[in-house]
């Protein structure tokens, strides 16, 4: 059996590990929805060595006309290999994933990570934001290396599920919404064009699970919370959000927790589930 890393590694940990030659490649993905790409933040200041992940092309595939997929569709395993390689993942180096603060881009990426065999990666709790308090070293420029990365993607090695399936685990199992709780009650719904969520589901915003300072909470104190919902060691647990983004925040918040329950994830999400006006929508 593959002994996986804790999904998650402190500023401090992973400069002492830095320090002590141990190697790593380090991915900065910052990433906001609806704001214009941060690759000029990234240059002018990121962890010494990391590479940038652009979010729309490399986390996500193309939206189509018709919805499939939802706001940021799964992205093929050709797409995500291919940028996983222009950013320099390398099979036999781990891979530490960071954002801006919050764990939600790394989160995504982490998760396509794991989904795709790159099974020796975290991410940097707390984001950048961790990394300045902690004192750590920034660069300015583009270290982007002119050697590409030798990573093979293969599929499946974590658990998808499509519409029909995350309505199954709502209705026989435990189905988890990680979008804010006013969305999930079909309110203040500024994003997607109907409100509402998928009946059966229970609320755990994503958020929910960092503390004031953007990192995520001990395990004990997460599987308190996960288990105040329903979650048990062998409990069948999908997750999902607007787009796919929260609910791998979510599996990810899962993870730490140690409960020893692998999520599903309902990638397409909410944006997905009201293309079709004949699924049910509760609110």
């Amino acid at each position: 059996m593959t002994h996986l890393p804790h999904p998650l590694v402190s500023a401090h940990r992973l400069a002492a590990r830095l320090e002590a030659g141990e190697r790593f490649h380090l991915l900065d993905v910052r990433w906001a929805l609806g704001q214009p790409s941060m690759h000029e933040a990234y240059l002018h200041a990121h962890l010494p060595g990391a590479c940038w992940v652009e979010f729309e092309d490399a986390l996500s595939d193309a939206v189509s006309d018709d919805g499939a997929g939802g706001r940021h569709p799964m992205p093929s395993l050709d797409r995500f290999q291919d940028a996983m390689r222009a950013a320099g993942v390398r099979n036999d180096v781990p891979v530490v994933v960071y954002d801006a603060a919050n764990g939600l881009a790394a989160a995504r990426c982490w998760w396509l990570l794991r989904y795709f065999g790159k099974l020796d990666v975290q991410v940097l709790d707390g984001g950048l934001a961790a990394w300045k308090q902690a004192g750590g070293a920034l660069e300015g420029g583009d270290p982007t290396p002119t050697q590409r990365g030798d990573f093979i993607a293969t599929p499946r090695h974590l658990t998808l599920v499509d519409a029909d399936g995350a309505e199954e685990l709502a209705a026989r199992h435990l189905l988890v919404d990680a979008r804010p709780a006013d969305r999930f009650a079909g309110q203040n719904e500024t994003i997607d064009p109907v409100a509402g969520h998928i009946p059966g589901a229970v609320s755990a915003p994503a958020l929910a699970n960092l503390d004031d300072d953007g990192r995520f909470l001990t395990a004990d104190d997460l599987a308190m919370h996960l288990t105040r919902l329903g979650v048990r060691p062998g409990t069948k647990v999908g997750v999902y959000c607007g787009s796919g983004v929260q609910a791998m925040h979510a599996a990810l918040a899962l993870e730490a927790s140690q409960i020893g329950v692998q999520p599903a994830v309902y990638v397409g999400s909410w944006s997905h589930w009201i293309t079709d006006p004949e699924r049910p929508i509760e609110v």
